[in-house]
């Protein structure tokens, strides 16, 4: 099969799967993160497109926030991977990406190093995390889970761990900013994500400076 078609076949795996996320993970953004990779990897010839944009299109497939049953979304993932002809080698790899990229994973110190290909797909799925877009998400994922939109007596947590990050208890949307998504910008691997990450970062800070202005009824 040529790259083309089994690229195709990963989209429609990933969409039957994704396709009706309510969280924010949904197929709309497993789109962009594939073409957040796509745009990155034009900077870095030597990465494997192929291993790169598949490995974009499943990372949430077998996330442990969205999926019950992580070794038995893996174990289709796998199989489905081996029916395109995916060697092992290349199976060993997306996997790779998609069981050390995530966020959580740099609370414990227990990510193992990712190869080029999983260095775009992290900065694409960290890019869709902040801007304008980020924003929308944020929203929408504490909508979701009934977190509060924000209380000044809440104040972000520090040094989380893995388990603390999971516990939305006493989680707000807007300390979810201070938390995690202000930092994504520093955490960015190539040069070309670090750019585009500049501009959204400033959307970002534009917006909680506007927000806790009209809370405090300032503007």
């Amino acid at each position: 099969m040529t790259a083309a078609t089994v690229l195709a076949a990963v989209r429609e795996f990933s969409k039957s799967k994704m396709g009706d996320d309510e969280t924010g993970h949904g197929f709309d953004h497993i789109q962009r993160v594939v073409g957040l990779a796509d745009r990155l990897i034009q900077s870095y010839p030597e990465a494997d497109r192929v291993e790169t944009v598949t490995a974009a299109y499943l990372h949430d497939v077998i996330d442990e926030k969205l999926v019950t049953d992580t070794a038995a979304a893996s174990a289709e993932v796998t199989q489905f991977l081996t029916a395109q002809g995916f060697s092992t080698t290349q199976i060993t790899t997306i996997f790779l990406i998609m069981d050390n990229m995530s966020y959580h994973k740099t609370l414990d110190g227990t990510a193992k190093p990712l190869p080029l290909e999983g260095q775009i797909v992290q900065d694409a799925d960290r890019l869709d995390a902040i801007g304008a877009i980020g924003i929308s998400r944020a929203i929408y994922f504490g909508g979701h889970f009934g977190e509060k939109i924000y209380d000044p007596a809440v104040k972000p947590r520090t040094a989380m761990t893995h388990a603390e990050y999971r516990n939305l208890d006493n989680e707000t949307i807007i300390n979810h900013f201070y938390e995690k998504l202000l930092t994504l910008k520093d955490l960015m691997n190539t040069a070309a994500a670090k750019q585009l990450a500049e501009h959204r970062q400033q959307v970002m800070l534009d917006f909680l400076a506007e927000y806790k202005a009209e809370w405090n009824a300032e503007a």
